[in-house]
């Protein structure tokens, strides 16, 4: 099968070549075909060397949707020819962090597709704890509709639920980026009244504004966050504070906009330490929350977008064969603002 291969000693460091076609290993497994895939951050910082658990010569890859074309002998709730959404955190279910429900510390898994084993971008995939790892997708949706549900949506609401939105909370998201979007249309969805995004991008505000996925806009190279802040919050902050951008000063600028005794919850992932100015913020009674893809919401994020509550088709900016994956990369890694997520066919 054709497969896009990490190779940290070529001089792209991605190559397209034929592999072998993965096969079931552990009776928990199921073999898919990849239906479409989609290219992450996370797949360019392995890439350019900033992910030390991945492995050299793995497929690249960890959001993608697919077909169940065969099942491991303990795989009891797939069979063939099922259409599935993937998780990209493979998890056992049955670990101490599994049953208290923090997959993305399961003692057996975590983020191994696409980083430690095979993942999304070749013809076919092996997905070990395919019972858990793989959700069905439902009739009405396609698999595009479905593509993000197991990472960055994952993410969003994930974010969301971080902050213990109440209904009619007044929320700010720093970061207009997919995972920032996704953020928006989740805080939304879970009671918000009031979304403030803020990013130094006017094209990716212009987005969220677009799409309706927020009320206020702020971009600190043309508007005083500070002054803008009190004119939206009746001088208090934020109800709550998602940091999804990982910039050089957000996590700094999202406990100043928190209101005392407000939630901060950070999904943004960062190059360099942070510091947390304890004497700074002492008083304003602040919790700190804070995580990656914690995606144990598949199944509702998809039952929510086969209601037509949610949707994150908007994301899809450009579409590419699979034969011209590097092409994909190159420009991925060099996109314009106003691309968001690519899909891959």
């Amino acid at each position: 099968m054709k497969a896009l291969i990490y190779n940290k000693n070529s001089d792209n460091k991605i190559e397209l070549k034929e592999i072998a076609d993965p096969k079931i290993i552990n009776p928990k497994d199921a073999i898919i075909k990849v239906e479409v895939s989609s290219i992450c951050t996370s797949d360019i910082h392995i890439i350019q060397g900033y992910v030390p658990a991945a492995n050299n010569n793995i497929v690249l890859g960890h959001e993608f949707t697919g077909t169940v074309i065969e099942t491991g002998e303990q795989v009891t709730k797939l069979k063939k020819g099922d259409r599935v959404a993937v998780n990209c955190i493979t998890f056992c279910g049955e670990c101490y962090f599994c049953k208290r429900g923090y997959i993305n510390n399961c003692q057996y898994g975590g983020w191994e597709l696409g980083c430690k084993i095979n993942g999304a971008h070749a013809e076919y995939a092996r997905i070990p704890y395919a019972d858990t790892t793989l959700n069905l997708i439902p009739d009405n949706i396609s698999f595009e509709n479905a593509l993000f549900v197991g990472d960055i949506l994952s993410s969003g609401y994930f974010a969301a639920k971080m902050i213990e939105i109440q209904k009619g909370d007044n929320v700010a998201i720093i970061g207009a980026g997919p995972v920032g979007l996704c953020s928006c249309m989740c805080a939304k969805y879970l009671g918000a009244e009031k979304i403030t995004v803020i990013d130094i991008s006017q094209e990716r505000l212009q987005i969220a504004l677009n799409h309706s996925l927020c009320d206020y806009i702020i971009n600190p190279l043309t508007d005083n966050i500070e002054e803008r802040t009190k004119e939206l919050t009746d001088k208090r902050g934020f109800d709550g504070v998602i940091e999804a951008a990982g910039g050089k000063d957000t996590f700094q600028l999202a406990w100043k906009l928190a209101r005392p005794n407000s939630i901060v919850g950070i999904v943004a992932m960062y190059e360099e330490n942070q510091i947390l100015p304890l004497p700074y913020m002492y008083g304003k009674n602040l919790t700190f929350k804070t995580g990656g893809v914690d995606a144990i919401y598949c199944k509702e994020l998809l039952e929510l977008i086969s209601k037509g509550e949610i949707s994150t088709d908007f994301l899809i900016t450009r579409r590419f064969k699979f034969d011209n994956i590097i092409d994909a990369y190159n420009i991925f890694q060099n996109k314009k603002e106003t691309d968001l997520k690519f899909a891959l066919y």
